[in-house]
């Protein structure tokens, strides 16, 4: 039940952001969003994540992660009924909220296995990731169809995504009910751990490793559709090419950090990783044919793909145990969605001054080797 109620959350961590990039023409043109408003939009979730992140293991101490997965999971349901109402106040606020139960549940799923499942955390971390990235592909390359296909307009294209928001929430209220026992969450000096972690390099190396990686992730999420869309290919193409971005990426996420869990060092995964990234962005500035655009998609899909599911095993195999895992969670995501929160709005407003895709994909570009650099930093067998 563990299991199932862990893929549930996993399934609840992408959907209410990944189906936003496919539909965000629609929504500029139906709310009235200039680009930079389109952006913000997006990032608003990430700049939710740095704020809460390094809360969530100390509400987590007090009200046990059940209780707290519970809270976020209900968060993210009414977001998302919310932002589904088309004035600019409600998908705000909607976004917020849903951005704050996605928090949630980013910092405590490492936590949760690695208190679960401490000898098979890497074989874990591969499955909850892998669920991410299957479901996050199938809501990008669904939301137009919904949307038009079904004319149940963007709202509609939300909205759907409240049911699996639901169905966790009776798994869990049902987890919660019947381990009460296992409910009490150890109190081993976690603010002062969390504390030195703030000192500590190696953590920092991992924030910067997450937050670059989500850069790419969430920028690509936003504006693949549209970068796409001016070589020439439709806005319902763009969106299922965008579906197949995440689906080539779901290999790497299922294999990397099994990988990485019988190394002991991971710095060739991240050089690996990295490449593929950076090749794959260049191939989007000089593509100028559909085959190449294909082999820049599956090479930027295996890039993100691995990078994330890397991210999350750091956490687990640099941190001696559940507690420290949930402060080295909160502290890497705190800052490294801080970062990551840049993205969006940041590229939007690249294009928004050149009126040209090159100069923002000469950005994921350098963005890329840092995330390659920064990750085979974190790569060292070492402990934090």
């Amino acid at each position: 039940m563990f299991i199932t109620g862990i893929v549930l959350v996993a399934f609840n961590l992408r959907p209410a952001i990944t189906s936003l990039g496919p539909l965000v023409g629609m929504i500029q043109e139906d709310v009235g969003l200039a680009h930079w408003s389109a952006g913000l939009l997006m990032s608003l979730p990430l700049i939710v994540f740095a704020i809460m992140s390094p809360l969530v293991p100390k509400i987590a101490n007090r009200l046990t992660n059940e209780v707290t997965l519970i809270i976020g999971l209900t968060a993210l349901f009414i977001g998302i009924i919310i932002r589904s109402i088309p004035m600019t106040f409600f998908l705000f606020t909607g976004t917020l909220l849903a951005g704050l139960g996605i928090a949630i549940g980013n910092v405590l799923l490492p936590a949760v296995v690695k208190d679960k499942f401490p000898q098979k955390f890497g074989l874990m971390t591969s499955v909850y990731s892998t669920s991410m990235g299957l479901i996050a592909s199938l809501a990008s390359g669904v939301s137009i169809p919904l949307a038009i296909d079904l004319n149940l307009g963007w709202q509609g294209a939300q909205t759907v995504w409240a049911i699996p928001a639901v169905v966790a929430i009776l798994v869990w209220l049902f987890l919660h009910k019947n381990n009460k026992k296992d409910n009490k969450v150890r109190q081993q000096n976690q603010g002062a751990g969390t504390n030195r972690l703030w000192r500590n390099p190696l953590a920092w190396q991992i924030a910067i490793f997450m937050g670059f990686q989500s850069f790419l992730f969430y920028v690509t999420i936003s504006w693949l559709p549209e970068i796409l869309h001016s070589h020439g290919l439709s806005m319902e193409a763009a969106g299922w090419l965008l579906s197949f971005t995440q689906l080539m990426g779901l290999p790497a996420s299922f294999i990397i950090p099994v990988l990485a869990g019988r190394a002991q060092s991971q710095i060739w995964l991240a050089f690996t990783l990295g490449m593929c990234s950076i090749v794959g962005y260049s191939g989007l500035l000089l593509g100028t044919s559909y085959p190449i655009l294909i082999v820049s998609i599956i090479l930027i899909g295996l890039g993100l793909g691995g990078s994330f599911p890397l991210a999350l095993t750091y956490i687990g195999l640099r941190a001696r145990n559940a507690n420290q895992a949930a402060a080295l969670s909160g502290m890497t995501q705190s800052s490294g969605y801080l970062l990551a929160a840049v993205g969006p709005l940041f590229i939007g407003s690249l294009y928004d001054i050149a009126q040209l895709w090159t100069i923002p994909i000469i950005t994921l570009i350098i963005v890329s080797a840092i995330v390659m650099i920064f990750g085979m930093l974190s790569g060292r067998n070492r402990f934090i």
